[in-house]
């Protein structure tokens, strides 16, 4: 490992008489810096003098290095900046470390501990940054430490003055760190907690004692480092630990239930919950960034009440693309031991496709703020006690493509009371581009909040279905890997219930349980294979009831019984025999036919007009084209999906919209757009191959035959 080292540069330290500013001046010193050591010499309280400045330099040049006392006053920053330039003729690093505490309680707070505790902290970092400021935009180069504090950050009692002015020092950071950014000027700040003269009668003996400065100077010292590229960071240290601190902004709500109503005090109360709820929190780095989020989720909210009319919902976007089939894919079994799943696991296969249960994803909404406020008074639900008891999909519109964004209505339509726990029915509907494609409904029991007096049933409720009383038409077992769970997480299901042992004991069971949804993916894909010619967009709807729980490594029997084109089924553990997904069915739209494609030859594409001028000289070059000899499907998609089909029939030779007669020798499956980028020369079509974007299907090697004739004779 290099050893990183500060030769040449020039160091001004405040407050560096003891405790961390010496630790700082040491270090760098020993680094090989010229460090101008700063300290007033005062108490804890700023009163008095003292030579802790001189004792420092002393030791510092005793082992090698170079050093100047100063003892100005920090709100006479530029005397100490003159100090360094003076004696080194330049300055480099500046390390804002000194203050002073007047704590007491508020009331007896007086304005002179009020301005005394600000004047050290906040314009004495003014002071000596000002003085310094123009040396390094000068010299392109300068590193600036401020130093805050978690009573600043959380609050503490008796330090209204002392932490008001260590959060007006992030404040600080934040700002100069973007005036110094175009001149290599960092701003940083360092929140550290360690004995000091600061803490000495504060802390216990044993923890000032471990509290060591020189466990948070390395943090420091590395933060001003030429090498250190961050700026406006606020880092926290304590006993050889470091993290990053920062502001984070949740997603808010609009004050009102459609952009026509006025904002009430009632309309506030009402959306509270939406307002404080942090759970889709984020950190924004800009003034900018904070405006555009506010302006893009008005800008929504505008949008769904097209949609929602006078309904108070819960509405979130949901975007997925290929990556995202193929892990769940993985997640609940699909293998490419069996060559019929290949199509869920590989995205350049001709017929690549979503799992029909991928969607249930996009629609989960026991996160959503909306199970809490409506429940009734006094009863609550919570992340400690909701369970998933029933799952519910059903396709309303085309199936869905390989990727896209969802935009996603969650709403509680009914509470039910029986008698132990409640339950709550959410409705999801999941919309793309205004248009209804699914609708869901999940039913989340709320353990021990029932009693209310409230319903036991809904005529909104969809309701499982009892399995036919006779011997299964099929059976289909598979075993679970032992990383199942651990693996289906990773499609966004985080709860440590199904990862972390020590929080599966705590919740009564051996070990990680498989999430629920998980099994109902293998048990849907079970269906599927054995009656809907494993083809996704044969599957109209799915419900089940999640019985009891599954262990990774445990077998799941898929039992199924066929009435009409409804498949009933039920899951069972091999191991116990338990059943672990009870009244289940999913509704085909055919069962054993594959449902025929979906192809809108009226719809008007950009590689239409390729298709007529790969027609047009197609028919100026006959021979040429024949001596290709072979038959071309194109499937040409928008958003995933094949909306329009193209022959290259160069046998015959001609061009025509739609199937081939017989059997094509090459299939390419490609969207309208990248048929225009690859047609114009500025998308690769290997590269195209490569990413996914091209599918090729049959006689790869006819495609590599037909693309010369394309660029030659049509010029595309």
């Amino acid at each position: 490992m290099v050893e990183l080292r500060f030769d040449g540069r020039v160091a001004v330290v405040t407050g560096a008489g003891g405790g961390l500013g010496k630790a700082y001046a040491l270090l760098l010193a020993s680094r090989g810096a010229k460090v101008v050591v700063n300290d007033l010499g005062g108490a804890r309280d700023g009163v008095g003098k003292s030579n802790f400045a001189d004792d420092v330099v002393k030791e510092i040049r005793d082992k090698g290095g170079v050093a100047v006392a100063d003892y100005n006053s920090v709100v006479e920053g530029e005397k100490i900046i003159k100090t360094a330039i003076d004696n080194f003729g330049r300055i480099d690093i500046l390390i804002n470390n000194a203050g002073i505490l007047r704590d007491k309680s508020f009331l007896k707070l007086s304005e002179q501990d009020w301005d005394l505790v600000h004047t050290v902290h906040l314009k004495g970092a003014y002071k000596t940054t000002h003085a310094a400021w123009d040396y390094f935009r000068k010299q392109k180069f300068g590193r600036i430490i401020m130093t805050a504090s978690n009573s600043g950050i959380f609050g503490n009692f008796g330090q209204s003055n002392y932490s008001a002015a260590k959060l007006g020092l992030v404040g600080f950071t934040y700002a100069l760190a973007l005036e110094g950014a175009k001149y290599n000027i960092k701003v940083n700040t360092i929140v550290p907690t360690a004995a000091s003269r600061l803490t000495e009668d504060i802390l216990p003996p044993d923890m000032f004692q471990a509290m060591k400065p020189e466990l948070i100077a390395p943090v420091v010292a590395y933060m001003v480092h030429d090498s250190f590229e961050d700026t406006a960071q606020v880092i926290d240290s304590t006993l050889g630990y470091a993290t990053k601190t920062y502001f984070v902004r949740g997603v808010g709500s609009p004050l009102k239930k459609k952009p026509s109503d006025p904002v009430t005090i009632e309309s506030v109360q009402q959306q509270w919950s939406k307002v404080v709820d942090m759970k889709d929190a984020k950190h924004l780095d800009k003034m900018a960034e904070v405006t555009f989020d506010l302006v893009e989720r008005l800008q929504e909210f505008e949008d769904r009440a097209k949609l929602d009319g006078d309904k108070n919902v819960y509405w979130k976007n949901y975007s997925y693309d290929s990556k995202d089939l193929c892990l769940y894919a993985l997640g609940v079994g699909a293998s490419v031991v069996n060559p019929a799943d290949l199509k869920f696991l590989y995205e350049s296969h001709e017929n690549f496709s979503a799992l029909p249960t991928f969607f249930i994803l996009a629609a989960m909404c026991m996160e959503a703020p909306i199970v809490g406020p409506a429940m009734p008074p006094g009863k609550y639900a919570d992340f400690t006690n909701i369970l998933h008891g029933e799952q519910y999909i059903e396709y309303v519109g085309d199936f869905p493509g390989t990727e896209g964004t969802f935009q996603v209505r969650c709403y509680v339509s009914d509470v039910l009371d029986k008698g132990s726990s409640a339950v709550a029915i959410v409705n999801s509907e999941i919309y793309q581009d205004k248009s209804l494609l699914l609708r869901t409904q999940q039913h989340i029991f709320v353990v021990g909040q029932g009693g209310f007096g409230g319903p036991r049933k809904s005529t909104n409720a969809i309701d499982v279905v009892p399995v036919p009383k006779r011997t299964p038409d099929s059976v289909v077992e598979q075993r679970t890997a032992d990383d199942q769970a651990a693996l289906y997480r990773l499609s966004g299901d985080y709860n440590p219930l199904h990862i972390d042992p020590n929080v599966a004991v705590a919740s009564g069971h051996s070990k990680p349980i498989l999430h629920g949804l998980s099994s109902l993916g293998f048990s849907v894909r079970h269906v599927l294979a054995k009656y809907g010619d494993n083809n996704p967009g044969n599957v109209k709807a799915v419900k089940a009831r999640f019985a009891k729980p599954v262990l990774p490594g445990h077998t799941l029997v898929t039992e199924m019984w066929v009435e009409g084109k409804r498949v009933h089924f039920q899951t069972k553990t091999k191991e116990n025999g338990n059943v672990v997904i009870a009244g289940a069915y999913v509704d085909l739209k055919n069962v054993g036919s594959v449902q025929a494609s979906n192809v809108s030859s009226s719809e008007n594409l950009k590689s239409d007009g390729i298709f007529a001028r790969i027609k047009e000289e197609v028919s100026k070059n006959v021979e040429k084209a024949k001596s290709v000899n072979a038959v071309f499907l194109y499937n040409i998609t928008v958003n995933g999906k094949t909306v329009k089909q193209w022959t290259l029939d160069l046998k015959t030779p001609v061009v025509n919209e739609g199937e081939p007669t017989g059997k094509a020798d090459t299939t390419i499956t490609v969207s309208d757009s990248d048929m225009v980028d690859i047609a114009s020369g500025s998308l690769n079509p290997q590269v195209a191959f490569m990413k996914g974007k091209l599918k090729i299907a049959g006689n790869i090697m006819m495609a590599q035959k037909l693309q010369p004739l394309l660029k030659s004779e049509a010029k595309l």
